[in-house]
């Protein structure tokens, strides 16, 4: 790793499988990792694989600056997921939390996420890279699985990976479902497993999913991911093919997600 790691890593944790595995490639590597929980989702398996492990809501911002300062925390590092939804429902914001969002021109992701930033660096806190710990997740080039893309499906690719670049680029979300040619449905505030359920409606059958990173993308956050759930949900609305961007995108369990695509005739691929 080429950047100089403290000792003592924070971890920002929301829902998924990766703030655990980051954790454990942390712990591996000999340093000790001071958890700010999110979510219930894998409280317990971070339990076991970080020192320490705080309870926090998204919008406590003043508890969570406080057990970093009280931890004495330089370094941190955002992963898993959490629903931008929360932002419109605002769970638990405390007085801090909502200057901030009050001080910002709009509340797309980036803007969100670098207010934080700038939240952290004013006590000391640099947020790394969210794929320093997991590097060995990204995606290379080509075809994942045993099922091939057909010429059509490959076409459906490269257009929806430059309609997803586009979407990117306006910072509204990072998948898109293309048919025939033809957007059934972009990502928005809802997320991936919305978008796929959206556009597998219209499609009806045979949907290709395009997933990106941002032109822009700032690699403290919101890297794109797939897991399990992905192709499952892609499996209920019967959609043929996911395509990621190579060697900017992570998957999560990428021997069981090939797996489930082998067996539902799924087309897996990086471009």
């Amino acid at each position: 790793m080429s950047i100089l790691l403290e000792q003592k890593q924070a971890l920002i944790a929301g829902d998924g499988q990766l703030p655990v595995i980051m954790a454990q490639n942390a712990a591996k590597n000999g340093l000790e990792v001071i958890c700010i929980s999110l979510s219930n989702d894998n409280y317990k398996e971070l339990k076991k694989v970080c020192s320490k492990v705080y309870s926090a809501a998204p919008g406590e911002v003043l508890k969570i600056q406080k057990i970093l300062q009280d931890e004495e925390i330089k370094q941190l590092t955002f992963l898993g997921k959490v629903h931008k939804g929360l932002i419109l429902k605002r769970p638990k914001f405390d007085k801090r939390a909502i200057e901030v969002l009050k001080s910002a021109k709009k509340l797309n992701d980036d803007q969100v996420m670098l207010l934080i930033v700038e939240e952290l660096e004013k006590i000391g806190v640099t947020v790394l890279d969210q794929t320093l710990f997991i590097k060995n997740l990204m995606v290379p080039t080509g075809v994942l699985g045993n099922i091939k893309p057909t010429e059509e499906q490959i076409n459906d690719v490269q257009y929806g990976y430059s309609m997803a670049k586009e979407m990117g680029k306006l910072d509204v979300g990072q998948s898109v479902v293309v048919k025939d040619k033809m957007i059934m449905a972009v990502e928005a505030i809802e997320g991936t497993d919305k978008c796929i359920e959206r556009g597998g409606k219209i499609a009806k059958k045979g949907g290709v999913v395009v997933k990106v990173a941002k032109p822009q993308q700032d690699k403290r956050f919101d890297i794109p991911a797939i897991g399990l759930n992905t192709l499952k949900n892609m499996k209920k609305f019967k959609l043929s093919v996911i395509a990621m961007e190579a060697n900017e995108t992570i998957i999560v369990d990428q021997e069981q997600v090939v797996k489930f695509a082998n067996k539902n005739n799924i087309v897996i691929m990086a471009v």
